[in-house]
């Protein structure tokens, strides 16, 4: 039996082997990366797998090792120890060198995208001029977009349904805040996931790279509709960006008429 079971702890390891060396072939990894720092992250994800991935690949085949070399009869007396505190302190300090070395790494990735010190100050929108407030709902998503005057919060305001329009290449700064429950703000494609969260109006920014439409999902259980909260992203071009807020506008205003009565 013990020649079964070493084969089958070996199994473990390379079977997971496998499935990293074949999820990008079966598109099983992540979806494109459109965004200006989405690089950085896929960065910091592979590190931890690389990390995760050794060390697992490194335990799995030292278990199989054990197995198979000291497996005991059923008449063998057991032997009992009382451990190695040596080798307790020095399994315990790998690990936090490791989660100290992770979390120095992934500092200045975060600072770029979550502090506001660090936001876009020089582009059309900045923290303290926004494109747009994203308001979460159950179950749904309402951006509101400034009118004229260019600030949110007035009579002018326009506001939009599941559709969050963006220009393409823009240092995009928004608002994400939620009338209810805790929502979480996901476009997988941005790399970009944050919690709304009552009562808190919570900055971000992107700058989206290549124009299409990608699903905004919201990534936190949040009642019994949660499933079908979904909404979309759509990254154009400047020009067809003023096209459609020209839309929205003029829609927003028709005072319930079709456009162009």
């Amino acid at each position: 039996m013990r020649y079964l079971f070493t084969l089958l702890l070996f199994l473990v390891p390379a079977l997971g082997v496998w499935t990293f060396v074949e999820a990008d072939r079966w598109q099983l990894w992540f979806p494109e990366n459109v965004s200006s720092f989405g690089g950085e992250i896929d960065g910091l994800f592979n590190l931890i797998m690389y990390m995760v991935a050794f060390t697992f690949v490194i335990t799995e085949v030292a278990l199989a090792w054990f197995v198979f070399k000291y497996s005991a009869k059923n008449d063998t007396k057991g032997a009992f120890t009382h451990g190695s505190h040596k080798l307790e302190m020095i399994w315990t300090a790998i690990p936090a060198v490791a989660l100290l070395f992770i979390a120095f790494s992934q500092m200045s990735t975060w600072a770029k995208i979550k502090f506001e010190g660090n936001f876009p100050k020089d582009g059309q929108y900045t923290r303290e001029k926004p494109i747009a407030e994203v308001w979460a709902s159950q179950f749904d998503w309402r951006i509101r977009y400034p009118g004229d005057d260019g600030v949110l919060g007035t009579v002018d305001d326009l506001e939009r349904s599941w559709e969050f329009v963006v220009p393409v290449n823009t240092d995009v700064v928004f608002n994400l805040r939620t009338r209810d429950v805790i929502h979480s703000f996901f476009v997988p494609e941005f790399r970009l996931k944050q919690d709304a969260l009552p009562g808190h109006t919570i900055p971000m920014w992107f700058n989206a790279q290549k124009e299409g439409v990608y699903d905004l999902v919201c990534a936190e259980l949040c009642g019994w509709g949660h499933y079908k909260m979904s909404g979309r992203v759509t990254v154009v071009s400047k020009e067809e960006f003023e096209k459609r807020m020209s839309e929205i506008k003029a829609e927003w205003f028709s005072n319930g008429k079709e456009l162009g009565e």
